[in-house]
């Protein structure tokens, strides 16, 4: 089955671990590594023969315009990462307007493409953001991949379905495309969906829920990571030791995960594998009841 592959394009001090740490003030001084991480990415994929949606930071495409033009011309599918990285439900709607509007411009002058898909930085569109489902469609996504059905300190909709499907705003229909999860029990959904829990778990935990997802459920798998995920040299700059494990264990080992993973499945690009948005998925409205199995 061919399953979907995901990357947030973000420098190495983006992540919300590291923001506690690091102003956005600081940003502009601090060494870049993204285009490197990128290069060595595109390297893997090339070899593999494998295409990836990248969701791309305003931010990044404003300072690396060269390295976005390089995704594109790779052949690879363009999402929006936000602007500045700020979690959703951290905005008000206009902020949340106006940082989702700078991305686009900068992606657009970057590499001439206009984002339709959106990811919401660490899935932080929860239930109490939902609101930001309307100002994408009014913005002119079709596709989001943001919601997380699972539990989390930070984010996720437990009850959200599992596979893709249409959400009902006010201002439309908007297609929602999750991240991998396996069902365990009525009361239990576990993450398989790549990022920290491909760098902090053992390979097969991955690859044994791809497959049961495959296999089992006859569902792709949507898998993601991030450039700084596979740079064991970036400068450590999270605080706290909950923060520094969520952050770099596993960096070391993860391009060869990557690798197996690209060896064993196959991958491409969100468009490929879930085809014209809209298409054959269960519709729910925003605020209604939701059933953790629905989907396609």
């Amino acid at each position: 089955m061919l399953n979907a592959l995901t990357i947030d394009v973000e420098e190495y001090f983006h992540p919300t671990e590291v923001q506690t740490a690091v102003a956005q003030s600081q940003w502009a001084a601090l060494p870049s590594r993204v285009e490197g991480q990128l290069f060595q990415i595109l390297k893997l994929l090339d070899a593999r023969r494998t295409k990836a949606t990248f969701f791309v930071l305003g931010w990044v495409a404003e300072r690396h315009p060269r390295a976005i033009q390089k995704i594109v011309a790779a052949g690879h599918e363009i999402g929006c990462h936000s602007h500045t990285h700020q979690l959703v439900y951290s905005l008000t709607p206009e902020e949340f307007r106006r940082d989702t509007r700078r991305a686009v411009a900068a992606i657009e002058d970057a590499c001439g493409v206009t984002p339709r898909v959106y990811r919401a930085p660490s899935y932080s569109i929860t239930e109490k953001s939902m609101w930001a489902l309307e100002i994408l469609v009014e913005e002119g996504f079709v596709d989001d991949s943001s919601i997380y059905p699972i539990a989390h300190d930070r984010y996720g909709i437990p009850r959200s379905p599992r596979f893709a499907h249409v959400i009902e705003t006010p201002a439309g229909p908007i297609r929602e495309l999750p991240i991998a999860t396996v069902k365990i029990s009525n009361d239990w959904v576990a993450p398989i969906g790549g990022g920290g829990y491909l760098r902090l778990l053992p390979y097969r935990y991955t690859s044994a829920g791809i497959r049961r997802l495959n296999r089992d459920e006859k569902q792709p798998a949507c898998i993601y990571f991030h450039p700084w995920e596979i740079d064991p040299d970036q400068p450590r700059l999270a605080s706290g030791l909950i923060a520094r494990m969520r952050t770099y264990t596993g960096v070391k080992g993860m391009i060869r995960k990557l690798d197996r993973l690209l060896t064993e499945f196959q991958f491409s690009t969100l468009s490929q594998v879930y085809g014209e948005a809209g298409r054959s998925a269960a519709v729910i409205a925003v605020g209604e009841g939701i059933d953790p199995g629905g989907g396609l």
